[in-house]
């Protein structure tokens, strides 16, 4: 389970978010909703350690957990096939026999990364979640750059790794088709000005 209790985080050294509260147990999932600059990137970077918190804890196993960013992760010069198992190998995991099929990748499985399109860099940069076997997924607009077939390509693995007892946390302004709980950051933005922030660098 994830629990997060009283989290408080900064964005560029100023208060974003203030007292949020909740709990994920195995199998589920939580959408994060909110206008644009609610703070919901700062959030997934702090429940994921990418950032520090200003207060509060976030409760998982830390081995067990992965950050997708807006940014795919993929290397130009490596053939589709060989990005993925980089990443196996990074993560010490066998990349599964049916990842190309899953995200419909089987037909560019040679073709350089550089040479993909935003959208098939995108279904790649996604990919690598199937491989390096990582059960609390921490997703920043997933579907980023997707056509409709693709986004449901990507919701049916999420569901797979639901099912099989994984978490994902994800900020999406996209209906994923999800039976999960939604948490409207909204009511717990700071004020303009807040003070207590820290002075670490936002990238």
């Amino acid at each position: 389970m994830l629990k997060v209790r009283n989290l408080s985080c900064a964005r560029g050294g100023a208060p974003v978010l203030s007292g949020v509260s909740f709990d994920v147990a195995a199998g589920q999932a939580l959408i994060l909703r909110g206008p644009n600059g609610v703070g919901k990137t700062t959030l997934l970077r702090t429940l994921a350690g990418v950032q520090p918190a200003l207060d509060g804890t976030v409760d998982f196993p830390e081995e067990d957990g992965a950050y997708a960013s807006h940014a795919d992760g993929i290397k130009a010069a490596l053939s589709v096939t060989e990005n993925l198992q980089f990443w196996a190998d990074v993560h010490g995991a066998t990349m599964p026999d049916d990842i190309l099929e899953t995200f419909d990748l089987a037909d560019l499985r040679d073709r350089p990364g550089g040479t993909l399109s935003a959208g098939q860099k995108r279904r790649l940069g996604l990919a690598r979640l199937g491989v390096i076997g990582r059960k609390v997924l921490f997703l920043d607009e997933p579907t980023v750059s997707l056509d409709r077939f693709s986004v449901k390509l990507f919701a049916d693995w999420l569901r797979g790794h639901l099912a099989a007892g994984g978490i994902a946390v994800i900020a999406t302004h996209i209906d994923l088709g999800l039976e999960a709980p939604e948490l409207d950051l909204t009511p717990f933005k700071c004020a303009p000005g807040s003070h207590g922030g820290t002075d670490e660098a936002f990238l």
